[in-house]
Parts: C-alpha cells; structure tokens; sequence
C-alpha cells in the first residue's frame, strides 16, 4: 500500500523525487534529462547548465576520479574511469557517459554520468546505478548497494601511459 499525503494526494515516494528535483534545478541541473539513459554506450545525456562544461582539450583523456569503499572489509581505493569505456571495482562495472566540471568563474564542481551494473559470480548481471553523481553532493544522487560504495571526486585529463603494472 502506498503511503500518501491526503491533503495533497501525493505519495510519500513522490514527495521525495519532488524534494531531489527541487534541489537538482537549484543545481542548475535539468532534472529530466538527469534521469534519461544515455543514447548509446558512448554518449550520456548533457545536462543543462551554463556552468557546466566538458574538460577543455589537452593532452591524455577524459577520466572521472572515483572513490569506492568496500563495506565488509571498510577499504577505500580511488581509481580513474576514461570517459566512455567501463572500468572494474570489486563486482562492481563502472561506465563514464560523460565527466563535466564547472566554468573557472563558478564554484569547484564535478559531475559524472555513470551507469554501474553488479556482476556477482553465479547470478544474472544486475543494473544498480545510471544517472549523473555529484562530487559536491554524493547523497544526493548516490549508488545504493550492501557492499559497495561508489562517488565523484573530480574530472581530469589523465596524463601520461598506463602504471606500472606489478609481476
């Protein structure tokens, strides 16, 4: 049964996605195209800001900075993600549509379009996660997982090859 409020007739998960677009459009940030898949693999929807803008061109690539905690053995680890392919934390796939950052005039901000899928061994693939994340604000558009954590810290240009990787 859903819960609602009779005076205004609107279920509680309602006011809730009322409360988040309220906050999102603060943000500057057009709710509705925050919650579209992206269009293809490759591509993620943009989100409405004059603020927002992708990394200038440079050297290396696109890359979001992500930090993951695993819950059950309460380990961080930061990574990069390249923007456009998929990268792996725990059982945990990390798509980057696409990685924005704020005009230099604006206040710090980065936002990711992320589509996170869980493949535990044994089951199905099981999409958890496909929206934009906020490094500013992680709670408001945040993973909600039993094991794993996952937010923005940046957007950078990855400069350089691969580490090295160890024998």
């Amino acid at each position: 049964m859903i819960n609602d409020d009779r005076a205004t007739g609107v279920a509680r998960p309602q006011r809730i996605f009322l409360a988040l677009f309220a906050s999102v459009a603060s943000l500057g940030i057009v709710a509705a195209q925050a919650q579209q898949p992206p269009q293809t693999p490759q591509t993620a929807p943009r989100a409405a800001s004059v603020n927002l803008r992708p990394i200038p061109d440079g050297p290396g690539r696109r890359v979001a900075e992500l930090q993951g905690l695993d819950k059950v053995t309460a380990r961080t680890q930061r990574f990069v993600a390249p923007v456009g392919e998929a990268t792996r934390f725990g059982t945990l796939e990390i798509s980057v549509g696409d990685c924005l950052v704020n005009v230099p005039e604006a206040p710090p901000e980065a936002v990711a379009y992320l589509t996170i899928i869980d493949h535990k061994p044994g089951q199905p693939e099981e999409k958890l996660f496909a929206g934009w994340m906020f490094a500013s604000t992680p709670s408001l558009s945040a993973l909600d997982h039993g094991v794993y954590d996952v937010r923005v810290l940046a957007c950078t240009m990855a400069q350089g090859s691969a580490p090295p990787r160890s024998r």
